[in-house]
């Protein structure tokens, strides 16, 4: 079984599922998700002598939920993962440093999310491996300007959720079927590229979206209950604002720019996810790690979309088991 505890970064709680002892793994969750997606990695990796740590993101769960746009950057964000290093490793080699290290474990947002912590805090962390979403390098444009001149003229979801309240007030008017329609759009189960069908600049995000009668096996009710009750509980603001907060992000890590990640890194996607088809015409996943200096390879699952954690959570963790093994 699995314990929580809450860990203080400044006046932000992060909550945090532990399980296990030994090396720290410190897993970070994207949108819009939970601590709990990665359930079967927490199971896994703590059988096999981890101390294995997934965060609620700040404005997830029971973790804060900052109002302010400019709480949810990624220097701030990377604050709270070395929050949790700091407060959670106890191997050895702590009682020899002022500071923590982990491996640590990112999906979909959480993914820039483990890059950018990899590059702003170096000391703490010992390798890095990034889900569905690549790491091509640190950019002095911000990503919602680049969609503003790929997207022209039609629906991009990343723009949509730029104006407060509207997102908001869209998915918090069913939530239940807000994220059956989200999590199966982007899986493998649904067409290939059904997230990024072409629909008008003034479409709302559910249109056109399938609610599965029946929704893969990979998602139980009961899974899907937990996130529900959790988005119930604390609405979508805070998740939003991760997306409003890019343009941020742009002039804090300008500093960084042309920075690699130094540790050790690792890459898994999905072969259906519609993230490798952001950019029309490219494949991201072709060369997904160009912005590290150590890389120990990259795996792409076949027959699965953007959850890969949890729509192949067998195949995920014996690449993750693989990339862990070249580190001892």
């Amino acid at each position: 079984m699995h314990s929580f505890v809450n860990v203080q970064n400044k006046d932000v709680t992060i909550r945090v599922a532990v399980k296990g002892s030994g090396p720290l793994i410190v897993c970070v969750h994207g949108w819009p998700e939970l601590w709990y997606s990665w359930r079967h990695q927490l199971s896994y990796f703590s059988e096999r002598g981890y101390k294995v740590a997934a965060i609620d993101v700040r404005g997830y769960g029971r973790s804060s939920q900052p109002h302010d746009i400019a709480a949810y950057t990624l220097r701030n964000l990377a604050s709270d993962v070395v929050a949790v290093i700091d407060a959670l490793d106890d191997s050895p080699s702590r009682a020899k440093n002022s500071h923590g290290q982990a491996i640590l474990f990112g999906h979909d947002w959480g993914a820039p999310i483990v890059w950018n912590t990899s590059i702003l805090h170096p000391e703490h962390i010992r390798a890095v491996a990034g889900l569905s979403v690549p790491f091509t390098g640190i950019s002095e444009t911000s990503f919602l300007d680049i969609a503003e001149m790929l997207y022209q003229e039609q629906f991009f979801y990343q723009l949509y959720f730029q104006a407060e309240g509207v997102a908001e007030a869209e998915f918090e008017a069913d939530v239940a079927a807000s994220l059956r329609k989200t999590y199966f759009s982007i899986s493998g189960d649904a067409p290939l590229n059904h997230f990024l069908e072409n629909k008008p600049v003034d479409a709302k995000f559910f249109d056109g979206m399938v609610d599965p009668e029946v929704f893969p096996r990979w998602l139980t009710e009961a899974d899907l209950q937990v996130f529900i009750d959790a988005f119930t509980a604390s609405g979508f603001r805070g998740p939003f604002n991760r997306y409003r907060a890019q343009r941020i992000d742009a002039m804090e890590m300008a500093e960084h720019v042309g920075s690699l990640i130094t540790q050790p890194s690792f890459f898994i996607g999905g072969e259906k996810d519609a993230v490798r088809s952001f950019v029309p015409g490219m494949d991201l996943y072709e060369n997904p790690l160009s912005g590290g200096a150590d890389v120990r390879g990259s795996v792409i699952i076949p027959n699965v979309g953007h959850w890969v954690q949890q729509e192949a959570p067998r195949e995920t963790n014996i690449a993750l088991e693989g990339f862990l093994s070249q580190l001892k």
